[in-house]
């Protein structure tokens, strides 16, 4: 069994981090906090980790001159606080090149949806919802993968389905994704600590 020490990456409320956190506690989770990073002063996911005495940054690039100043410094933080993998929860930001290619493997995110399926840029949160049932989908759904260079286009790790009802509206929809999210991210990364998850090309296979 592997410690995860995690980098939590979020810009929003941080509902994800929030069970993410309390999976840890419940001991379902074999991972620890190191630091919790947010492009948005005002972010939940800063209030949350402060309210649990976690170490919470606010780094974004418009603090730096250069953008290698900025991924410096971001990379600086990761090392400082030893972080051996890092989660996306919620985080609207593109992650640098340079930070996917230390952390090549060990970086997941989750998708509101059953990529790659209604991915990509500007694919997020209710523009994902929206678009699902706009195209008149039967089944929306969750998915983990791990990141890449490239928005929603890393291995997929986990998936699980969700039924569109009918008169859904986005929020409606959004309401049921979330819930399952809360529950497949904690279990995609108890498959990373147990060492289960080996990437074969642009796939994985779960041992």
């Amino acid at each position: 069994m592997k410690l995860l020490k995690l980098g939590i990456l979020a810009s929003g409320r941080g509902s994800n981090f929030q069970a993410i956190w309390n999976s840890i506690q419940a001991g379902k989770l074999h991972a620890q906090v190191q630091v919790v990073i947010s492009n948005n002063a005002d972010a939940g996911a800063l209030d949350f980790a402060r309210s649990q005495n976690l170490p919470a940054v606010h780094l974004e690039r418009n603090q730096f001159d250069t953008k290698e100043a900025y991924v410096q410094a971001f990379l600086g933080i990761l090392e400082q606080y030893a972080v051996n993998f890092i989660v996306l929860a919620g985080y609207m930001k593109l992650l640098s090149p340079e930070i996917v290619r230390v952390f090549r493997n060990r970086i997941i995110n989750i998708h509101p949806a059953l990529l790659p399926s209604f991915g990509g840029k500007g694919m997020y949160g209710h523009f994902v919802h929206k678009a699902v049932l706009d195209h008149g989908c039967k089944v929306s759904g969750v998915t983990v993968h791990l990141v890449n260079e490239a928005y929603d286009q890393g291995p997929i790790v986990a998936q699980q389905c969700v039924p569109v009802l009918a008169g859904d509206t986005p929020e409606s929809l959004a309401e049921r994704v979330l819930k399952v999210e809360h529950v497949i991210f904690s279990a995609a990364l108890q498959l990373f600590a147990e060492e289960r998850v080996e990437v074969i090309g642009r796939s994985t296979l779960i041992k």
